[in-house]
């Protein structure tokens, strides 16, 4: 403690003061409560509920409510709660972080707070490490809501989209960090407003918050996918685009061709424009292309991934060139930096180039799984308006929780004090000498019938203890931290005379482990380390799984120099140390400096972990921006929004582009390139060829702009008369948008992700990686959201009255990163081969025979 502590006292004391006197009005009420019958308590809901609509806030009836648990707590459960798990409550409703110690009764805390902000009718999250928890907390305290008349739901992992939203949809909901982060997800991949299942984020109290935000924030939730294209398209479109023929544009458009109404003379199946790197099919190359794939009309909105890939087929043979804006290396595409002609390894060419290249070169096309959406932990837990977290120890990471969440975390006082002994570590030269001593300490506590409880932090370590312990005929149990039922029966029993448990140090985390008689007799329950975790917080909540409400109990760490911990820091000097001091073999040695040594290494290593999950945040904040910008334009689609605007706002933007691209600023009238316009313009918004009359000799650029808008919205508009009804070609228009948007984002997604592995060789340029990720990101979506556009457009314009066009997923959903805690539905067997009657995987809706099946 400091000196300004020890003036003053530590924050958690001072922001105690605060909380006290609060405390104190709800334990007066007590006797109140008391004297009221069961329904007047009841009744107590609809009474908040209406102080509430009438302007009071949550703090005005804290004191009440509150009491008001607690009253329904000690008549449902037989519990009440303590004044420390008041001030807990109070704490949690207030946003923060209650660090308290293990068996001080966290489940209950969390009653009166959540009680308390369900009343406001938003819907509060309850979040637990595991499903285990998340029903058995519903169904216990889950009594106390349900008694005052509030609704209680549990999410669970084998749930079907309806279970979930009713569950999400009730007062307060229980549910794991994985399923409430994948539902999040999913349902901004929902194609209908009704397939959703959450509703807002408004409060959320996170237990054992530091597993939740800290420890499982390392690795962000993926959902991955197959898109409905396979990479067979990319190298089937490589072979036609070789069979196509180059051809242009014959000569300048003149006044006489647009009187007579005649078309810009085109020759060949394709033009390039090799100034603006485009290139569009002729009506020739259409028909190819139809007549290949057997397709229609090309430009129907089922065609649009043939219709993006033959393009991109084209791009590659035409404008990427070899050895220039790329090399083909170890099987592998690398781009060429075309401003210091350096290779970049990891960057790939967006929105299906890459792979385009990739089947032109005949290497392996990649990506045919692909990300199709993902978040960290830091940013989906940071949509909360408000949240809150409990835990046995999180003051070790409260710079990251204040830095990264905006909570502090406030030590809660024990309700008893603790009498368990924190042995000092007991160090020995060898890993051997180490486990030989660990197995005599648990014989000799198993035959004075102390329980003894063990942690490892590898199931390796468990399982070598386990053989050892059965050489000399000790019953144990083993657990490792696979949890379900049957381990939290096992760890709730390791309290049990003469119980001996080997587990991972996270095994039934968040059971309760209750002494017998005997055990407290016999000195409660013993546990022993069987090293230092990296994280100080872990040999922490090792330790408290002992002595819980003043239970008698004894704690003690065994290490040896060639630990993990010890061998990366600093066992040079300890082992120098060991030597001077004349340690003989399998003699353990205990001292304060070791134990400072050690904790000086955790820290170095906790300091460290911290700085890489802060990095990854920075890395994330890109993406979560551009994936704000997507799900709220999705979001508009699902709830039904009128997209009018939007899309005459695309086709106003492509006309807007494409003149800056063909005409500079302060060109004179005679020289513009209209050709070039036409060629940009035209393939996207079907206008007649543009050309200047006499008396528009003299036009300006923002007049062409304004004329050219004008007539795109009129053209927008006589497309828009075709259908009888106007909602019919709004929701086309939303169908349309929704398609383009999933398919462009997800390829997005991929190519950030390829971004971001590639970018660290930046710092080889002495560049700041972050800040060339941030540009290139940026860069990257720019060109994501203009591939929108464009491709939105360019399918209204050619849409059909007769073509039925309807909402489907961009993808099939395959699994996540983590599948064995979060996706639900059976895995269904993929069929091994492709018949020549099914339809083609290619997605062309034809059949294989007819399409990718032909060229084998």
């Amino acid at each position: 403690m400091n000196l300004i502590e020890k003036m003053f006292g530590t924050h958690s004391e001072r922001e105690l003061k605060m909380i006290y006197p609060i405390v104190d009005k709800i334990v007066a009420l007590r006797p109140e409560m008391m004297e009221l019958s069961d329904e007047q308590l009841k009744d107590k809901t609809r009474i908040f509920k209406e102080r509430l609509a009438a302007g009071e806030t949550l703090d005005d009836i804290l004191p009440e409510a509150f009491a008001t648990v607690r009253e329904a707590a000690r008549r449902t459960l037989n519990m009440e709660h303590y004044p420390v798990q008041l001030i807990g409550g109070i704490v949690l409703h207030q946003g923060r972080i209650a660090e308290m110690k293990t068996g001080e009764g966290k489940t209950l805390v969390s009653t009166a707070p959540a009680y308390l902000n369900a009343l406001t009718g938003k819907g509060v999250h309850i979040v637990t490490v595991n499903d285990y928890l998340a029903k058995r907390d519903a169904e216990w305290m889950g009594q106390v809501h349900e008694f005052l008349g509030l609704t209680v739901g549990v999410v669970l992992n084998a749930m079907t989209s309806d279970e979930r939203r009713a569950a999400y949809a009730c007062d307060i909901t229980y549910v794991t960090n994985n399923e409430l982060g994948f539902d999040y997800l999913r349902d901004n991949m929902a194609i209908y407003k009704e397939q959703m299942v959450l509703r807002e984020l408004d409060y959320a109290i996170i237990d054992e918050v530091d597993s939740v935000l800290i420890d499982e924030a390392r690795t962000p939730l993926i959902i991955s996918g197959q898109s409905g294209k396979s990479t067979k398209l990319y190298e089937v479109c490589d072979i036609l685009a070789r069979q196509l023929e180059k051809g242009e544009a014959s000569g300048e458009f003149s006044k006489m061709n647009a009187i007579m109404g005649e078309e810009i003379e085109e020759t060949g199946d394709y033009i390039v424009n090799e100034k603006d790197k485009v290139v569009n099919l002729t009506e020739d190359g259409v028909k190819k292309v139809e007549e290949f794939f057997h397709i229609e009309n090309l430009a129907d909105p089922e065609n649009l991934e043939i219709q993006h890939n033959i393009i991109l087929a084209l791009r590659a043979n035409n404008l990427m060139h070899r050895d220039k804006d790329y090399v083909v290396k170890d099987d592998e595409v690398l781009i060429v930096d075309e401003f210091t002609g350096r290779i970049m390894p990891g960057r790939r060419y967006s929105d299906g180039l890459h792979q385009a290249i990739e089947a032109k070169e005949h290497v392996n096309v990649k990506r045919e799984s692909k990300t199709l959406a993902t978040i960290t932990f830091q940013n989906f837990f940071n949509k909360f308006r408000k949240k809150a977290g409990m835990t046995g120890t999180a003051l070790t990471e409260e710079k990251e929780f204040r830095s990264t969440y905006g909570m502090d975390a406030i030590e809660i006082p024990t309700n008893k004090p603790i009498a368990r002994i924190d042995l000092n570590d007991a160090v020995y030269k060898t890993k051997k000498e180490k486990f030989n001593a660990v197995v005599d300490e648990i014989e000799r506590t198993y035959e004075k019938g102390q329980p003894v409880l063990v942690g490892t932090i590898t199931i390796e370590t468990s399982e070598m203890l386990s053989k050892m312990l059965k050489k000399r005929g000790i019953p144990h149990k083993v657990l490792n931290a696979k949890f379900h039922e049957l381990e939290a029966e096992i760890v709730a029993d390791a309290g049990v005379h003469k119980a001996v448990t080997i587990a991972t140090n996270m095994a039934g985390r968040g059971t309760d482990i209750k002494l017998d008689e005997d055990a407290k007799a016999a000195g409660g329950l013993k546990i022993i380390g069987t090293e230092r975790h990296e994280s100080r917080r872990i040999d922490n909540q090792l330790r408290g799984r002992s002595g819980r409400q003043g239970d008698p109990g004894e704690s003690r760490f065994y290490i040896s120099l060639e630990d993990d911990l010890m061998r990366l820091f600093g066992s040079e000097k300890l082992m120098d140390m060991f030597n001077a001091m004349g340690v003989p073999e399998n003699e353990q040695i205990e001292h304060k400096m070791l134990s400072n040594a050690i904790e000086k290494a955790q820290k170095k290593i906790e300091t460290n972990n911290f700085g890489i999950r802060e990095n990854l945040l920075k890395y994330d904040e890109v993406m979560n921006e551009q994936r704000e910008v997507i799900y709220e334009e999705r979001r508009k689609v699902l709830d039904g929004d009128n997209m009018r605007d939007v899309i005459l706002k695309m086709v106003t933007d492509i006309v807007e582009n494409a003149v800056d691209m063909a005409i500079p600023d302060e060109q004179a009238t005679e020289n513009w390139d209209l050709k070039e316009l036409n060629s940009l313009l035209l393939p996207i918004v079907p206008l007649h060829p543009i050309v200047l009359r006499d008396e528009q000799k003299n036009m300006k650029k923002n007049e062409l702009k304004h004329m050219l808008k004008e007539e795109a919205i009129k053209l927008y508009e006589a497309k828009e008369a075709e259908f009888p009804e106007s909602e019919q070609i709004r929701e086309i228009e939303r169908v349309i948008l929704l398609k383009v948007i999933d398919n462009k984002w997800m390829s997005h997604i991929d190519d950030m992700d390829q971004l971001r592995q590639g970018i660290g060789l930046q710092a080889y340029g002495q560049r700041d990686p972050l800040v060339e990720y941030k540009m290139s990101g940026y860069e990257m979506f720019d060109g994501m959201t203009a591939a929108i556009r464009e491709d939105t457009v360019r399918i209204l314009f050619h849409i059909r009255v007769e073509q039925k066009v309807e909402r489907e997923p961009a993808a099939k959903v395959t699994g996540t990163n983590k599948d064995d805690s979060a996706m639900r539905a059976p895995v269904r067997k993929v069929a091994d081969k492709i018949y020549p009657n099914d339809p083609c995987p290619c997605g062309s809706g034809k059949k294989y025979k007819q399409c990718c099946g032909r060229i084998k």
